[in-house]
Parts: structure tokens; sequence; C-alpha cells
């Protein structure tokens, strides 16, 4: 008996790694950011109105109980909402795609072999403005509108028999920074008579699963490029050319630019500013002053600030370089400083004030010229923005964590094993002693 037991504790071990590797929390699944839309949105719309009533479902309507299917959004970073609404915030490589799940054979809804989705031939909406055509088996609208206000209505005739099935979830599409408005509209029957089969007449009824929601790209940065070479501006650069502002498409940023310059002075040269006003993508810039330019990003409340300095004078330069104020640098220079070409400058003792760094003013440090955008997320190329983490980890993040895991889990059992087997071994010779 007693040379079972290390067996038992192995077979103990085992089980309990088997429950780590496969326990939810060292897995992470492709829905991990799925959203649901539209739920507890369905409407009796009536018949033949444009779907325009908003009749609650009640216990004697036959759609009572159930749904046809749901809603949801993918491949987003965080939500956030506006006015009751949810906001997508994506970030560089997020794909933002709306699915749609359908739950129910539309010949036989609910288990009911009588109850069925009819082709609705005359059908209209009149809240979202699609004009009056063969509808099918289910329409679905997606109405998008953008920063300019500028509306583009898509519609899918047929869709509950053309493009869902109860199989597999069916990808509506992909979506781009705006604001959506989603419905879809279907029309059920049943008949009013049954005799053994024979079905003179239907009774018709129209539904509705309306929602919205908004996608908004989650940087809070800008790209000052000159406007003569083409070069990207980094924070704290200078230019005697000139610059324009590039948002890399992310058009709901909320972007304020203020300009100084230097005048004389009974006390010598000091800053003056000579404007403080909203900026807007592809403004150009190109007379003399240092510009500060301040990013905010009203959904994830993070701000970016550059600043660049146009022209060619020397203390301006510094004052944008390193940030110190126009006095400390004209004491400076008094005191036999230098100013470098980068705008640095070299005290006559002591070491050189540098010039300040991209990161120290909140800008992303990867490749994100806007020549090179991303026509899906609407951002430039280059590492992920950090102003909105990602709430979970990635697939492939997963699987590394499970491979640990089951690594970790493996080494448990073998030292384990090792354990059991040698405490064993010493109590069968002191029985073969005793015998």
């Amino acid at each position: 008996m007693m040379k079972t037991q290390p067996y038992r504790k192995l077979t103990t071990a085992f089980l309990i790694a088997s429950m780590v590797v496969l326990s939810p929390a060292t897995q992470v699944f492709a829905d991990d950011t799925r959203y649901q839309l539209g739920e507890d949105s369905l409407v009796n719309t009536g018949k033949d109105n444009g779907f325009s009533r908003t009749d609650a479902i009640t216990k004697d309507d036959v759609h009572w109980g159930w749904q046809i299917g749901g809603f949801y959004v993918s491949d987003f970073t965080r939500v956030t909402e506006e006015d009751g609404n949810p906001v997508l915030l994506k970030n560089v490589g997020d794909e933002v795609a709306l699915w749609f799940e359908q739950e129910q054979d539309i010949d036989r809804l609910n288990g009911d072999d009588s109850l069925s989705v009819a082709e609705d031939k005359n059908g209209w909406d009149q809240r979202l403005q699609v004009a009056q055509q063969n509808f099918g088996r289910g329409m679905l609208i997606v109405k998008h509108t953008d920063y300019k206000n500028d509306t583009k209505t898509t519609v899918y005739s047929d869709f509950l028999s053309a493009e869902a099935t109860t199989t597999a979830a069916t990808q509506v599409g992909l979506f781009e920074e705006g604001d959506y408005e989603v419905a879809l509209d279907y029309e059920l029957k049943k008949p009013r008579i049954n005799l053994f089969g024979w079905k003179p007449a239907y009774e018709y009824t129209d539904y509705q699963i309306t929602f919205e929601f908004s996608v908004r790209n989650g940087n809070s940065m800008v790209f000052p490029f000159d406007v003569k070479t083409g070069e990207e501006l980094t924070n704290a650069a200078a230019t005697p050319n000139g610059f324009r502002l590039d948002l890399a498409r992310s058009r709901y940023l909320d972007i304020d630019i203020r300009r100084e310059v230097l005048n004389e002075s009974s006390s010598g040269l000091v800053e003056d500013t000579r404007f403080n006003k909203p900026a807007k993508d592809g403004s150009e810039y190109t007379d003399e002053g240092t510009y500060t330019i301040t990013v905010h990003n009203r959904y994830t409340d993070q701000e970016t600030e550059k600043t660049i300095y146009v022209g060619t004078d020397e203390v301006l330069k510094a004052h944008a370089a390193t940030g110190r104020s126009i006095s400390s640098i004209n004491s400076m220079l008094a005191d036999g400083a230098t100013i470098a070409e980068d705008g640095s400058i070299k005290p006559v003792n002591g070491p050189t004030i540098g010039v300040e760094s991209d990161n120290a003013a909140g800008t992303d440090s990867g490749d994100t010229g806007s020549n090179e955008s991303d026509g899906q997320s609407g951002q430039a190329l280059g590492d992920a923005p950090s102003d909105v983490p990602a709430p979970q980890l990635d697939t492939e993040a997963g699987r590394v964590i499970t491979g640990l895991a089951a690594v970790i889990a493996l080494v448990s059992v073998f030292a384990i094993f090792r354990r059991t087997r040698r405490a064993s071994e010493p109590s069968q010779i002191n029985t073969t002693e005793n015998d």
C-alpha cells in the first residue's frame, strides 16, 4: 500500500497543474474586447409606417421573450461615454469592427413553425431617411457622420437571410473615426388562420433594433512639418522656414497655439504674446516667433505640448530649445555664454544646457510622419501612442502566459514526484530490514 502513495500524490499534483494551465486566468481570448450594442432596444414599430413607432414589447407580442440576434464591436482599446452613447477609443493597429450574431432560424422563430421573418417589399425608414424599397428579409442601415458633419448612409437589404447565419458571427464592416447610427428593420409574419396547413391570410408586424456609437483615436498627438523641406519637427526644434500642423487624421482633438516674440523694453528684450488661439489641421505658421502648440484629447483627458521656433533669432531659438526664460538667457549671454546651432546654451563655466527631449513634452518617440499614416486606424504609423493604456492583454500575450503556466506546472509535478520517490525508498528498505 505504501508504494502506491507516491503515485497518488503524483496524480493529485497533475490534476492541480492541469487546473492551473486550463484556468481562465491564464488564457486570453480574441473576444476579450467585445462590447455589446443595442441590447434592450427592440421595439414594435407597428406596420408600414416607416418603422417610426417605438412601442414596447409586451407579453402578448409574438416577439416577447426572445431576440433575433445581437450586435457587438471588437478590436478597440477603451470605452468611454459622451451624451449617454459609447465612445470606442482606438490606437494604432486597432480595427474597430461591428459584428452581428444571429440567434434564430428566420423560418422558425423561437421554435414556432408558424412564425417567420417576412420579405418587406415596400419598406422605408422614416428616421434614417431611407427611401421606400424592397427591404427583403431584414434591412440593416448604418449612418456615418464625420467630423465635418457630412453623412453617408449604407444599407444592407435582405440582411437576415443573405448576410447573417446562426453558426458564426457576421462582420458588418470596419469603422473609422466618426459617429454612427445603426438600425436593423425587419418584419414578422404569422398566419391569421391555419386550417390543416392552409394559410389564406397573414398578420404582419414591424420591429426595429437601434443603437448609436462613436469611434475616436485615443492619441493626443500633433505633428509639425517644415513647410519647405517637409521634415518632421520634433519638440524644441527650430526652423527658419515655418511649419504646418498635421493631426495624422485624428479629427476630434482640441488644439491651441500661442505665438511669442521679443520686444524692446526698458529692461531689455522681453516676451510679447502676439496671439493665443485655436488651430486646425493643415494650418501653416511662417512668421518669426516661438510657437507653443497644446493638444488636448477630451475623451482621454491627455494633453501634449510642443514648442517650435520660427526664425533666426538666437535668443528665441535657445528659449524654444531649452525652455529657459528670456531674462535668464540674456543674463547668461551677458556673462559670456554662447548659443549652439541646435539652440543649446554653453555657459562659460558649467555643463551645456541641452535641448529638451521630445518625451519631456509628452510626445511619441515612434516614427509618426503623416506621409505614412495608417488608413484603417486614422493615425500615423510608428509606435502605438501611450495615451490610452490597453486594458487587456492581446491573444499572443495570453499564449505566452499560458505557456509559462504550463512550464511551471510541469516543473512542480516533477519536483513533487522526486520528493515522493525519495521519501518512499527508505520506507521500503526499513520494511526489508524488519523482515
